[in-house]
């Protein structure tokens, strides 16, 4: 079932006052819903309902839910023969939740100077509020006391909901997302949201699946409200993950 309209939300209604991602638009692809607020308590609704926001300075908030949605088995992110090497050799280092707030800068910057950035300062300051409540977490890549790469996110039960990346070094962000799965298979994370499709994240494994089984995912692997705090908590050498 899909609507011909967007629905419009006022900050004061509830966070659960979301219409069904069944009524989202199929051009544009997911467009569910406009405005409302930034709260955590909305966030966490929507994200537990397979939308997220994704919008522009000067425009409204913008709530998405595409159909298909692109989706990564943390088990199998796809590390080539030679970026195993060169993690092995690698004097790179990851750290988790030590920077939070300079990856999510990095990762506005990368995307400000491409195309313009969705991640606004308002974004910006939910997802800050997301990390200190324990809800939102970053993979931080260091060379030195450099930070060269990153991934910031929102994990909610056993599935972990990418937001954006940057890499300012050759591979940076792959290692990044090496990390990230590592501890999420570690941890029996079912499911890497990437929300929309890229060349790069399929050359990484990633893949499409409609929106009514995201949402089954969903159902069965979001329902819980414990957080999860389980990540590393020193700097780790990129050929701890590398394999063999």
């Amino acid at each position: 079932m899909t609507s011909n309209r967007v629905a419009w939300l006022s900050p004061a209604d509830p966070p659960t006052s979301f219409p069904p991602v069944d009524f989202a638009l199929r051009e544009p692809d997911g467009l569910l819903a406009a405005g409302g607020d930034l709260s955590t308590e909305r966030l966490l609704v929507a994200y537990r309902s397979g939308i997220f926001p994704w919008y522009e300075e000067g425009q409204p908030i913008l709530w998405w839910s595409p159909d298909p949605r692109c989706v990564l088995r943390p088990s199998a992110l796809r590390v080539s023969r030679r970026l195993r090497q060169y993690a092995r050799r690698s004097t790179l280092t990851l750290s988790f939740n030590q920077a939070f707030d300079r990856v999510i800068r990095a990762c506005a910057g990368r995307r400000e100077s491409l195309q313009g950035t969705w991640i606004t300062a308002a974004v910006m300051t939910a997802f800050e509020q997301l990390h200190r409540d324990g809800w939102a977490h970053s993979v931080e890549v260091w060379d030195g006391g450099d930070l060269v790469g990153g991934i910031y996110g929102l994990s909610i039960g056993r599935v972990f909901f990418g937001e954006s990346m940057f890499s300012h070094q050759d591979n940076a962000s792959k290692f990044a997302m090496l990390g990230l799965c590592s501890v999420l298979v570690q941890n029996d994370f079912e499911l890497l949201d990437c929300q929309v499709l890229s060349q790069h994240l399929l050359s990484l494994g990633a893949q499409l699946i409609t929106r009514a089984e995201f949402s089954g995912i969903l159902r069965g692997f979001c329902a819980t409200e414990g957080q999860f705090a389980n990540w590393p908590s020193n700097h780790v050498k990129i050929a701890a993950f590398a394999g063999k």
